[in-house]
């Protein structure tokens, strides 16, 4: 939200409290019925001015969270990506290092959907593929799924699936259609937005992400209330802007009477 319009909202806000309060003032006038009215205008003058002029502002804390983080030097997000075999990862990641803030990029895994195994098939895969390539040393075989997951550990996906599909041609005569290839982005979050935007244009939506950013938005998710329980909130608001003008003149009073204790101690 515009500042300015941010501004506007808050002033329109403390106008309709000074209202409440103006009203609370003329208690002398009323009567004890009169008295719990304006309590109930002022919850339901608070409430009001909380839906139409503060939950706009509210629901933009998260956003004002993350551009906080964005500029704050040193904060950096990563980037956990799944991309189709057929994207051409070299390019990605020249486009990606381009930008200010790119800092690494790394294939972290592919996997190879195939069909649901049955135990000798399973049997036959487990034992098969750390026998493909001496990199594929961390490999998960999901017999449910049918996926064979190998980590790459300073390898390329393209080296990996190559080596793979040359061994599935030879043993099942026929060829990987299809697999995903698991990438990892380290950037300064200065360049979320640009690499993010980037990422997009190519059809790309990371999996997930942490780092400052993501942070800031799981604790905004967590400690912040509903926006229906924030109106209520402000109409405790307007309840006790309403309290403050009902014993304003008590509380002058008081004020005055203490003035006059201390006043009359010090002479003492």
């Amino acid at each position: 939200m515009d500042i300015i319009i941010t501004i506007v909202y808050l002033v329109l806000f403390i106008i309709m409290m000074i209202f409440v309060f103006s009203i609370a003032m003329l208690k002398p006038f009323m009567s004890k019925k009169e008295m719990i009215l304006i309590l109930a205008v002022g919850f339901f003058i608070g409430a009001l001015g909380g839906a139409f002029f503060l939950t706009p502002i509210y629901s933009d804390v998260p956003e004002v969270a993350t551009a906080i983080e964005k500029i704050t030097p040193g904060n950096q997000e990563t980037l956990y990506l799944d991309l189709s075999s057929a994207t051409d990862i070299n390019k990605l990641r020249s486009d990606l290092s381009q930008i200010e803030g790119f800092k690494s990029f790394e294939e972290t895994g592919v996997t190879i959907p195939l069909w649901s195994f049955s135990d000798r098939e399973f049997e036959f895969f487990n034992s098969s593929v750390p026998n493909m390539d001496s990199h594929f040393e961390n490999y998960t075989v999901n017999k449910t799924e049918g996926t064979v997951y190998i980590a790459l550990n300073n390898y390329s996906s393209a080296d990996a699936l190559k080596t793979f599909a040359a061994w599935y041609k030879d043993n099942f005569d026929g060829p990987i259609n299809y697999a995903q290839v698991h990438a990892k982005i380290v950037i300064s979050s200065s360049a979320y937005d640009q690499v993010k935007s980037a990422l997009l244009s190519k059809g790309i939506v990371p999996s997930s992400m942490e780092g400052s950013i993501q942070n800031s938005v799981d604790t905004s998710n967590t400690s912040m209330i509903s926006n229906t329980q924030f109106v209520i909130a402000c109409g405790g608001v307007g309840v006790l802007v309403a309290v403050l003008g009902l014993f304003y003149e008590h509380f002058v009073v008081g004020k005055r009477r203490f003035r006059r204790f201390l006043g009359t101690k010090k002479k003492r």
